[in-house]
């Protein structure tokens, strides 16, 4: 079994059981804050990933990208010079954030804390981004795999007893929830850190390679600003989706309460479900990344392509066992956070949207490699202006409603994925039909 399969199956049997964990999670929260409660939930977490992708520079995938090209002896002055530039990019987001964040009107009807424990949040996840960065690209999953297992761990458990011990109005339950995310965050960024550090300490003692510290910023500029562009895009467009969808569904006859509470069936339970298995793709992403950019760096085109169609067969695999399961099992799951008939039917209707999004995610990772992010950003942009287009023009229509959301949603999904797939098929010089290589004559 190579290192590839190993650290594959190490991250998703780890990835099975923190997924398992947030199920039980959002199951505990739908239950305490109800139906608009977990509509307000699911809508700040956009600006949290936002701000989480801001923080972060997206380091984790361009450290792990230079690791995984550059020779041993280079990794620790390049881990300093990012470490200094990490400090200084954070520093300036911290002051940004203290400044922007209270003055936003996407706060209004959360408690007052909750602007305060995002500021936070920016300088946990900015130093913790350096150690994933680094154990990504040496592949050592197994700390990776702690860490994400660990935090999910300590939100159930800090979850679970402070609800079931105290009775909060929903503003307050809000409050402790969010303050429990960030919480579990800060303390897998102490576990990374202090795992980081005995490496770097281990580094240090080796014979090391002085590197400038311009080409290790230029190196990294080059993946993470177009990365960050593209998680940017994403943070934004899931940010704004709550009110697309709040603004079509008002337009189509229902009022802001029933517009909120169906949006928190589709986000905090439909969508819940529906990307459960998304931990297989996650850890294939994890996975590639640095693979991809290795094999890439040393013109190993077979492995390229060996990689890019065991992916493809592992998505197919897990992700058309789990559509058919969550086809036929809808009901019961779904009634597992609310007694709603609504709720199973976008479920249902939703299946083609969480599929392609299977195959989305390690294709992003192969376009990351291959150094095609300007693509990846392209193909994103493009395909949510449609898809967002139709969103608003269908689910707007009374005969339609929310079916007309899940339409535009279930076109933008197989259109982006259409569109990575033959842009790396391009790149490889193999056929879009199975992976086949072109003949030239």
């Amino acid at each position: 079994m190579n290192t590839f399969v190993k650290g594959t199956l190490l991250l998703v049997i780890a990835a099975f059981f923190g997924e398992c964990l947030e199920f039980f999670i959002n199951m505990i929260l739908a239950r305490e804050l109800g139906e608009e409660g977990m509509g307000m939930y699911m809508s700040i977490l956009p600006v949290i990933f936002f701000v989480v992708i801001i923080a972060s520079l997206e380091l984790p995938v361009s450290i792990s990208k230079f690791i995984a090209e550059k020779q041993r002896e280079t990794h620790f002055y390049m881990l300093k010079h990012t470490l200094i530039l990490t400090l200084i990019f954070t520093c300036l987001f911290f002051a940004c954030a203290v400044i922007v964040l209270p003055y936003l009107p996407v706060f209004h009807g959360y408690h007052p804390n909750v602007k305060w424990l995002i500021t936070l949040l920016i300088p946990v996840v900015s130093i913790s981004s350096i150690a994933r960065g680094y154990f990504m690209g040496v592949q050592h999953m197994g700390k990776i795999a702690v860490s994400n297992f660990f935090k999910k761990l300590v939100q159930l458990a800090i979850l679970y007893w402070v609800y079931q011990s105290f009775q909060f109005n929903i503003e307050l339950a809000l409050l402790i929830a969010l303050a429990t995310l960030i919480g579990s965050e800060l303390l897998v960024c102490t576990y990374l850190v202090a795992m980081y550090f005995i490496e770097v300490q281990i580094l240090s003692k080796e014979k090391n390679k002085y590197i400038r510290g311009s080409k290790v910023r230029r190196a990294l500029f080059a993946v993470s600003f177009p990365t960050t562009g593209l998680r940017l895009f994403h943070s934004f467009t899931h940010a704004i989706q709550p009110f697309l969808v709040k603004a079509a569904l008002i337009a189509a006859g229902f009022s802001t309460v029933m517009a909120n509470e169906h949006y928190g069936m589709l986000a905090g339970v439909a969508m819940s479900i529906g990307f459960f298995p998304a931990f297989i793709g996650h850890s294939l992403m994890v996975m590639l990344i640095p693979n991809v950019s290795e094999a890439y760096a040393n013109n190993e085109n077979n492995k390229l392509i060996r990689l890019l169609q065991q992916s493809m067969i592992i998505t197919l695999l897990y992700g058309g066992i789990a559509m058919i399961a969550i086809y036929f099992y809808a009901e019961p799951l779904t009634h597992l956070f609310f007694e709603s008939s609504a709720a199973s039917i976008y479920l249902k209707l939703l299946w083609p949207y969480f599929l392609f999004h299977f195959f989305i995610i390690p294709m992003q990772a192969y376009l990351i490699g291959l150094g095609l992010v300007k693509d990846a950003l392209f193909h994103t942009v493009w395909s949510h202006i449609i898809s967002f287009g139709m969103m608003y023009v269908l689910g707007s229509m009374e005969t339609l409603q929310m079916k007309g959301i899940i339409l535009g949603m279930n076109m933008g999904a197989v259109l982006l994925m259409l569109m990575h797939y033959v842009t790396i098929c391009k790149k490889l010089g193999v056929s879009v039909y199975f992976l086949r290589k072109k003949f030239t004559y």
